[in-house]
């Protein structure tokens, strides 16, 4: 069963939206993430968008989670400039979301209508990039 609206971590959604309003302003950055660590601590990063492709919010926020000593994240939200709202992770975000963190939560959805998901029901099917998504025998 899928988790409805009420289980959304909504300080986390505010924590997004708040570095979105504050922190991207013209075309280099256009969006903002916030994950929520297993230990309560909520991390947030900004997207680095350039015409060569640059990561997105979610990709620099693993960088940033590492970099402050966080090794697990329970739950990541995605929001856009521009009171866009809460945007899901694109493909690769998608892709490398489950192979850091295969228990990942991700809240998705827009308006009263946001839901958290398992970042594997947002990539069914998927490529097995690392060895501990692998199904011991």
């Amino acid at each position: 069963m899928t988790p409805q609206t009420d289980d959304v971590d909504h300080e986390l959604v505010e924590a997004a939206a708040h570095v979105a309003r504050t922190r991207c302003r013209g075309d280099n950055h256009t969006m903002a993430a916030a994950a929520r660590a297993r230990d309560g601590r909520i991390v947030t990063a900004v997207n680095a968008y350039h015409f060569t492709g640059g990561p997105c919010a979610e990709l620099v926020l693993v960088g940033a989670a590492a970099a402050q000593g966080v090794d697990e994240l329970d739950t990541i939200v995605a929001v856009g400039d521009r009171e866009r709202g809460v945007v899901p992770p694109c493909g690769r975000c998608r892709q490398v979301l489950l192979d850091y963190f295969p228990a990942l939560r991700v809240i998705v959805g827009g308006g009263g209508r946001t839901r958290t998901v398992p970042v594997a029901d947002l990539l069914p099917e998927t490529y097995v990039w690392a060895d501990h998504q692998l199904d011991p025998e």
